[in-house]
């Protein structure tokens, strides 16, 4: 079999090929990159495979529709080649480049060609989910060639007049061979999701296992309405001051001028239906209590747990803990504090506030550096390597504006000063593998836990170890402990 590198956890039990299906300006490519970019986000190695990009490199010059009609025998032959080296290429990331799922962007109208995706899939071991995107409103078909068709590489010397008749053209020649899926009667077997004017319905057949529904709640959840999203962490607190991570600690003078700014921030953009969220954290409270209006605390957006290292500062962690502050230096996404949460950790907890963020129209979410990152790297497809270090200073807010295929940030500093709390990775961090590192798991605990339980090895020995365990007699108070729990060990909130 070959070999197949880990990289987060493995959520498929074999790789995925998504095959989108849909005449052209149906939002396919849309999908396929906003979809991709969530299942990177969370952990899962996605990669787009878009047979228009394949059909440019081989056709330099685009002349006109008549490439695309059904009776240009030469045409369609390039078109076929075409999709068979993208196929070939995703075989190549699937088997032998650590990828577990490839999105097969490409019109895929008919069920001949379906089938020789079907056939690819099934030679080599993948499994298949087609998303069906339809839409039938010439409105939005007409916005969706406009915004983001007019602008491609094959209209780059024509007039936008031009460019609209030609494209139109383009579309009626997949119009008449175009065969929708039928889950009903020849895909009834077909694992899909037919996405119906852009969200108004959806039509979902036999899903397959744990990724395909998470990418069907995703789907689900996502629109294309116009909104603005902001982001920016509390005003300035004491343990900022003092250098010190973690805690619940209040807003420093500087935190409470940058609440009042913020607020003046907020009535200058004169949002309509504006929500705005905090952290169940003292010091985005008292950031928002200053805006004077409604808020809802998220317990999902609190702060990365530093676990043992709380409250202290860097210098006290790299004296006390000098072996943790080497190993997250060394990996910092995949380093879990320990008792504590890593990078990793934190995207799990926040995926239900992107599900929700994708939902809403215009948010304003106050929160910390580490949720900040997490966010952020969502909206603007960043690695996991790169997420724990962009940079995302106090007292400045981001605002985030979707656009046809991502997203455009704007940096807004309020001038109000705040201590630098960024930390770049260290030169040593840089050089490559530490020898202190060391991975028990796929997520790694940095550190033996202080109170791990012995590993039982067989069913005998569970059952012997739960017999001598059983009581002889009844207690007559409950016990306020359970048996081998560590009584002066506190356990934190996640």
């Amino acid at each position: 079999m070959p070999f197949r590198k880990a990289c987060g956890p493995q959520l498929t039990n074999s790789p995925t090929v998504i095959v989108m299906v849909g005449l052209p300006a149906r939002g396919k490519t849309y999908i396929s990159k906003k979809l991709t970019r969530y299942l990177n986000w969370i952990g899962v190695p996605t990669k787009v495979f878009n047979v228009g990009e394949y059909r440019r490199e081989a056709v330099k010059h685009y002349s006109s529709y008549d490439f695309f009609r059904p009776d240009n025998e030469e045409g369609m032959n390039v078109r076929k080649q075409c999709a068979l080296a993208a196929l070939r290429d995703v075989k190549l990331y699937l088997s032998e480049e650590g990828g577990q799922i490839a999105v097969f962007d490409a019109t895929n109208t008919t069920r001949e060609r379906r089938g020789m995706v079907l056939n690819f899939a099934k030679e080599n071991g993948f499994k298949v989910f087609f998303i069906e995107s339809v839409c039938n409103d010439p409105s939005v078909v007409a916005t969706n060639v406009m915004e983001v068709k007019l602008s491609s590489p094959d209209y780059r010397d024509c007039n936008s007049t031009d460019a609209m008749e030609d494209f139109m053209k383009r579309i009626n020649c997949y119009q008449a061979s175009y065969q929708p899926l039928d889950p009903d009667n020849d895909d009834r077997d077909v694992s899909l999701i037919k996405v119906i004017d852009v969200g108004r319905r959806f039509l979902v057949n036999r899903v397959q296992d744990h990724i395909q529904s998470r990418i069907v709640y995703y789907l689900m959840n996502i629109h294309v309405q116009p909104r603005t999203i902001y982001l920016c962490r509390h005003g300035e607190s004491e343990f900022n001051l003092k250098g010190r991570i973690g805690g619940d600690s209040g807003l420093s003078n500087r935190g409470k001028k940058f609440a009042s700014a913020l607020n003046k921030f907020v009535e200058e953009q004169n949002l309509k239906d504006l929500k705005i969220w905090t952290s169940q954290l003292k010091r985005t409270i008292q950031t928002a209590e200053a805006l004077k209006l409604p808020y809802e605390q998220w317990k999902a957006l609190n702060e990365i747990d530093a676990g043992v290292c709380e409250e202290m500062t860097y210098e006290e962690i790299k004296e006390k803990h000098p072996e943790e502050f080497a190993l997250r230096d060394q990996d910092k996404y995949y380093y879990r504090y320990p008792s504590g949460e890593s990078y990793q950790d934190l995207v799990q907890r926040l995926e239900p506030v992107i599900m929700e963020l994708e939902r809403q129209e215009n948010v304003l979410v106050i929160c910390h550096q580490a949720v900040m990152r997490c966010l952020l790297a969502y909206f603007l497809d960043k690695s996991a390597a790169e997420m724990p270090y962009l940079k995302c200073p106090l007292h400045t807010v981001l605002k985030l504006t979707p656009v046809a295929y991502g997203c455009r940030v704007e940096s807004v500093c309020l001038n109000v000063e705040a201590v630098n709390t960024h930390r770049d990775q260290s030169e040593e961090a840089k050089k490559g593998p530490n020898p202190l590192m060391r991975r028990n798991s796929v997520t790694p605990l940095a550190s033996p836990e202080p109170t791990k339980k012995p590993r039982i090895n067989s069913f005998d020995e569970h059952v012997a170890s739960s017999s001598a365990a059983l009581p002889v007699y009844m207690p007559q108070e409950v016990p306020t402990h359970l048996p081998g729990q560590n009584m002066n060990s506190s356990q934190k909130q996640s």
